[in-house]
């Protein structure tokens, strides 16, 4: 389908979806609304920044508006789960954006944030809940909301949620919610432990695939840089005087870590702020503003805190550790080259890194180009005996340079639905 107009979804959902300016869905879109729109258990395997948010939002608020029926105190008829607070909030911006022509009324709950106007949002009656596991139950546990109206239930980053520790939280979530429900289940990777959560859950699902699990985004390049520990920091503030570099998410593995890098590049004069767990709810949206309004041009985080960061225009990803899990490598970098922009990772690899380097490799199932033209590159790191790899090219473009093309627009493009 190359229009949304050739969906048949409600009026006043395309009216929304003209006012952000989209006319194409995107690949996740054109396969998914559809089937939900026919009731249709789904599970769908995306990467983030390819839609996935509205191709269950818009059949959702179709569906619900077709229904025509009233909010009731304390009984959504729609859950939402998210991972994390960030990721909820977005969803939730999401349902107002779409819905705004529309007379069904969502709220959002998490931790990390004051239950009391949450229960409030509840005993005033919504259509669709957005919410966090931990805190659901909680509400649940207070009995100030109920899931036996429940009709239709979407676990959002079914992957992270389990990383998390969730699964038992989502499974006793799954069995308050009616039987009879429609159930959608959405994962940017599909590792055994989610395949087993989806057999559990859904019902003859229609299984959507836009990208292999666990490949990277096609316009990302990619770069490692070899450098010693002790050098990373010099090396991240050398980038940074790049001025190709406009906004910029860089991750740590622990939230120390984070602290300590932003502090540094703060020394240097370059707007930086950090996000991770022991930030306050209040600390992090601030964080997030900034970032997004641009008066922060960089961001460090943990992979936690930065799952459902969805910003536009971020023209860089710098790992300045790997992470453990090769799939956090996918989810990170994927935070640039989004909506059809361009974008650039680079990574910093210390000799204790090498195998992560390889575990990631062998996931994304090519190699990441090394980089050696910088002042920091270490050479003896690079041709670490047992870990055989191409020789680096020193007459390579700077990691930095970044391309041109539809990435300088900054933003998103105005033909899709993110």
């Amino acid at each position: 389908m190359n229009e949304f107009a050739g969906l048949n979804l409600a009026q006043p959902i395309l009216r929304a979806i003209a006012d952000e300016g989209y006319t194409e869905p995107t690949p996740i879109q054109a396969k998914s609304i559809a089937p939900l729109l026919a009731g249709r258990d789904l599970l769908g395997v995306a990467q983030t920044g390819t839609g996935k948010t509205a191709a269950f939002v818009l059949p959702l608020l179709h569906r619900l508006a077709e229904g025509k029926s009233r909010a009731i105190s304390g009984r959504p008829q729609a859950l939402i789960l998210a991972p994390t607070r960030e990721l909820a909030g977005q969803i939730a911006d999401s349902l107002r954006s779409y819905g705004r022509h529309m007379r069904l009324r969502s709220a959002v709950v998490f931790g990390g944030a004051s239950i009391r106007p949450q229960i409030n949002a509840l005993n005033r009656g919504v259509h669709i809940l957005v919410a966090t596991p931990g805190r659901l139950l909680d509400l649940m546990n207070q009995r100030h909301l109920h899931l036996d109206a429940v009709e239709t239930f979407i676990l959002d980053e079914a992957d992270r949620m389990l990383d998390m520790g969730f699964i038992h939280d989502v499974k006793k979530i799954a069995a308050k919610v009616p039987s009879s429900r429609q159930t959608v289940l959405f994962s940017a990777t599909m590792p055994k432990a989610v395949q087993g959560l989806a057999g559990g859950l859904l019902r003859d699902p229609v299984r959507i695939e836009v990208a292999p699990a666990a490949t990277t985004a096609e316009k990302v390049e990619q770069h490692v840089l070899f450098v010693t520990k002790e050098k990373k920091r010099a090396l991240l503030g050398d980038l940074m005087l790049n001025k190709d570099i406009e906004r910029v998410l860089i991750f740590t593995r622990t939230k120390r870590g984070a602290d300590r890098v932003a502090k540094h590049l703060d020394q240097q004069g370059i707007r930086t702020d950090a996000i991770h767990g022991n930030k306050s709810q209040n600390a992090r949206q601030r964080a997030l503003r900034g970032f997004r309004n641009g008066h922060i041009r960089a961001l460090v985080a943990t992979d936690i805190a930065a799952r459902g960061i969805d910003v536009d225009g971020v023209t860089h990803v710098i790992n300045f550790e790997l992470p453990h899990e090769p799939d956090s490598y996918v989810h990170r970098i994927g935070r640039t080259a989004r909506g059809g922009a361009s974008g650039i990772a680079i990574s910093f690899c210390d000799r204790e890194e090498r195998a992560l380097l390889r575990d990631i490799e062998r996931t994304i199932r090519q190699d990441v180009p090394v980089n050696a033209d910088h002042p920091y590159h270490a050479e003896d790191i690079a041709n670490d005996p047992g870990h055989a790899r191409r020789a680096p090219a020193r007459n390579r473009k700077r990691p930095a340079q970044r391309r041109r093309g539809n990435s300088q627009r900054g933003g998103r493009p105005t033909h899709r639905a993110a």
